[in-house]
């Protein structure tokens, strides 16, 4: 297992020097004048120079890249080209935002999906169908149009939720609670519906295997069957399309967050990036990558214990 681990970790470290190397590359293409953008249109050119000096601007791209390199591996990402706001602490001050949609709704997804996926798995009827038919309305429907649904039924016409805003745990947990009600319900129906069809597949495949109907023959409860030895075989299928709906969790939250008002990593990024502010956005794709790979991690453990077989693939 060591072995396995370390092997993802070093592809983990030599897929985050890669996509640095392009994102740096991609973001360097178009010339934006930075200097011109802070001081103004009608600031003097040696002005506008001496800025664009003051910021590394005017040495070749490459030479800025190793610079940026060496000092983001010792955990400095500079400071914002427009705020002058220390990057790290700009990306914390969101982060428990977009942290809080994340968790709400991988562990609704799992807790529902896994719940919906078993029981139509081993009881079909009703239950498969539903799930059969939640499965294509959440792949088929455009995220942005259910949301906006969302909004109008829950927000607007009830008026059960708050239709935008945030406000922090600390200052009132219920008041936090309502505010990220809907934007997790938004992010997890797609996610449920992804997840519980790959559990009713997978646990229906199971079913069907010998050493299932010889657990019957010896007598053993149904319910021990599913739950002790069915669901553990089921669960490592799962656990792959479950790791994967979390990365575009990671793109969802950009929309949800941007509809919903909230001050998180997402509505964070559309911001910089229009903007061209490189610090933050190298510091937010690293991010997003290295959390990609821990996800990836995690969910490759999960699935080397399931399936010890997986560790040498």
């Amino acid at each position: 297992m060591l072995s396995f681990i370390l092997r993802r970790i070093a592809a983990g470290v030599a897929l985050l020097f890669v996509i640095s190397l392009l994102s740096y590359t991609l973001l360097s293409i178009p010339h934006i004048d930075v200097g011109r953008q802070l001081l103004g249109h009608g600031a003097a050119q040696d002005l506008v120079d001496a800025k664009n000096a003051a910021l590394g601007l005017d040495r070749p791209a490459l030479v800025q890249y190793l610079d940026w390199l060496g000092a983001a591996v010792r955990g400095d990402f500079g400071t914002s080209w427009f705020t002058s706001e220390n990057v790290l602490r700009a990306i914390a001050n969101r982060l428990p935002v977009t942290l809080s949609l994340m968790i709400g709704v991988t562990l609704v997804t799992a807790v529902l999906s896994f719940l919906l996926g078993v029981w139509a798995g081993v009881r079909r009827g009703a239950v498969d169908r539903f799930v059969q038919v939640f499965a294509v309305l959440g792949y088929a429907l455009p995220g942005f149009l259910v949301t906006l649904v969302i909004v109008l039924v829950f927000a607007v016409r009830l008026n059960w939720f708050p239709a935008i805003g945030y406000m922090g745990p600390s200052q009132s947990f219920t008041g936090w609670l309502s505010t990220v009600t809907l934007p997790v319900i938004s992010l997890s129906i797609g996610s449920i519906a992804g997840v519980a069809q790959q559990v009713r597949g997978s646990v229906i495949d199971v079913m069907r295997q010998d050493y299932v109907r010889t657990l019957r023959a010896r007598g053993l409860p149904p319910w021990r069957i599913v739950f002790v030895h069915v669901v553990r075989n089921a669960s490592a299928p799962a656990l792959a399309v479950l790791g994967m709906q979390f990365v575009g969790l990671l793109g969802g939250a950009v929309l949800v967050e941007q509809i919903f008002g909230l001050p998180g990593v997402g509505s964070m990024t559309v911001t910089y990036t229009t903007r061209g502010d490189v610090p933050i956005i190298m510091a937010l794709v690293m991010f997003t990558v290295i959390g990609v790979i821990l996800i990836n991690l995690v969910v490759d453990i999960l699935i080397g214990w399931l399936n010890p077989k997986a560790r040498i693939a």
